[in-house]
């Protein structure tokens, strides 16, 4: 199963939801991959701390690697050379790289948007992969939406985040029609969500009244999120007996 987890605003939560939910398969005995395709690098310094700096291997070589193909013979489908090991049993991970904004010119021009779902289908070993990637549809976002089986949505709750949900979901339902006919959206995952907040939940209970596919649980705000960020632990290993873990928890035995 290939996710990958999208939002064209930034700020939902991205990262969180892709590492905690990844981190939580590997805890199951689920061989597990996240595949890092933001400059921002988020995924990659929480499941790899500060080590993420000075990595070699990393999402911008396998790209690279498609532009030199022909030039130098490597070949850009030998995915497995680009995959690091995290601290966490069965956690896997290609890292990002801030250069890849510099990259994505060249990428488009000549027309590598189908490579990675290539590399990806010549992959074996996985059970699980998620797509971190980045708050834009651009070339990577496209890339990871055409090499998926499903999406995932992160949703904060502000009318802001409701505007931009349904472009969100044109986008996809437009990625789905013209590249890639297997792809669902899996569901919308409500984040940072605020029970005694009033307008967090007028929101939330009109998406679910228009027949879209909001998630349950809902994963509750918590300043202990970024603790575990400080840490680079996802909270199953940062804070197991939490009550963000737990949501984490059902949410993985809703989508597994």
């Amino acid at each position: 199963m290939r996710r990958v987890v999208f939002n064209q605003k930034g700020g939902v939560g991205k990262t969180t939801i892709t590492c905690n939910l990844a981190a939580i398969c590997a805890f199951h005995g689920k061989k597990t991959l996240v595949i890092d395709l933001d400059p921002q690098s988020n995924s990659s310094q929480y499941l790899l701390g500060d080590r993420c700096f000075s990595m070699e291997q990393t999402s911008l070589d396998y790209f690279t690697t498609m532009l030199s193909f022909n030039l130098f013979g490597s070949d850009p489908n030998d995915l497995p050379k680009f995959i690091h090991e995290t601290p966490f049993e069965n956690l896997d991970i290609i890292p990002s790289h801030p250069d890849l904004d510099d990259l994505q010119s060249k990428l488009e021009a000549r027309y590598k948007m189908f490579k990675l779902k290539k590399s990806l289908d010549m992959l074996s070993g996985y059970d699980f992969i998620f797509i971190d990637t980045p708050p834009a549809l651009n070339f990577y976002s496209r890339s990871a939406l055409i090499a998926s089986d499903s999406c995932l949505i992160p949703f904060d709750c502000d009318h802001f985040s409701r505007n931009a949900l349904y472009r969100l979901l044109n986008s996809v339902a437009e990625i789905r029609f013209d590249h890639n006919t297997e792809l669902e959206i899996e569901g919308i995952v409500v984040n940072q969500f605020q029970a005694r907040a009033r307008l967090p939940k007028v929101i939330v209970n009109e998406l679910i009244d228009e027949g879209l596919p909001v998630l349950n649980p809902f994963i509750s705000y918590s300043i202990r999120i970024r603790e575990s960020h400080d840490e680079s632990k996802p909270m199953i290993f940062f804070d197991p007996n939490h009550k963000i873990t737990e949501e984490y928890l059902q949410l993985y035995t809703k989508l597994k």
